[in-house]
């Protein structure tokens, strides 16, 4: 075998410097998605739990849709074929601020969302139905009731399979790459097309993913440990 391994190609200088750009974007670019994730997936979480049926079908239709359609084909769709259902408006400001990466985190957004979505909802069914009925009780309405009553609860509950939803978002991340995005699987490719040391490129970025998983999972695990036994109904 003739290869000759060059580690220190791909972890300084120029390449060491991509490297870390694209850590950086892949960072961003998760962290603003599942900022809009959280909001959206407990929108259509509590329009799932409504007794309004436009509400509650629409819900529906966004779940089964979103969560039974492949990341790669979503993120193609809003890229390529946004112009074609969003104002000009707003395809022009798209296109005058990083039109990929917004395009990205839509994607990711809409996606992991019905994933979050279904965790919400699971937390929300975990709650005694009773506090419900006594908040409403007290005077709150619906929105209020599961605003400072129900909601809070059903987060502390789901928070793991949250953080492990948010850890598949991050993940996931990757695919925006083929849209142009530079997050770290974009660079590690523009690495291995400039030095032909693909095997580095890729097992660095392999292994800051590796890191930034189990930073996610030991996160998770101490939550376990430390706060869920505490929840008891």
């Amino acid at each position: 075998m003739n290869y000759q391994f060059d580690w220190n190609l791909v972890l300084t200088g120029q390449y060491g410097q991509w490297i870390l750009d694209g850590v950086k974007v892949t960072l961003q670019i998760s962290a603003v998605s599942i900022g809009f994730t959280l909001i959206l997936g407990t929108i259509i979480a509590v329009m799932r739990m409504s007794k309004f049926k436009p509400f509650e079908w629409f819900s529906f239709a966004f779940v089964e849709f979103f969560r039974n359609t492949p990341l790669l084909i979503q993120i193609f769709f809003w890229y390529f074929g946004s112009y074609a259902i969003l104002p000009d408006s707003w395809n022009t400001w798209l296109y005058d601020h990083d039109f990929e990466f917004a395009a990205g985190v839509i994607s990711l957004t809409f996606y992991t969302s019905a994933f979050i979505a279904e965790e919400i909802r699971a937390g929300i069914n975990s709650i005694p139905k009773n506090q419900l009925e006594a908040s409403r009780a007290t005077g709150l309405s619906f929105m209020q009731a599961y605003r400072f009553v129900i909601l809070p609860q059903a987060f502390r509950i789901i928070i793991p399979p949250l953080i492990s939803q948010s850890l598949n978002l991050i993940k996931n991340s990757s695919l925006v790459m083929t849209i142009g995005v530079m997050d770290l699987t974009y660079m590690a490719r523009q690495v291995e097309s400039y030095t032909f040391h693909g095997f580095e490129a890729f097992t660095v970025a392999t292994l800051i993913y590796l890191v930034i998983s189990l930073i996610v999972s030991f996160s998770i695990n101490m939550y376990n440990k430390h706060y869920l036994i505490q929840i008891k109904y």
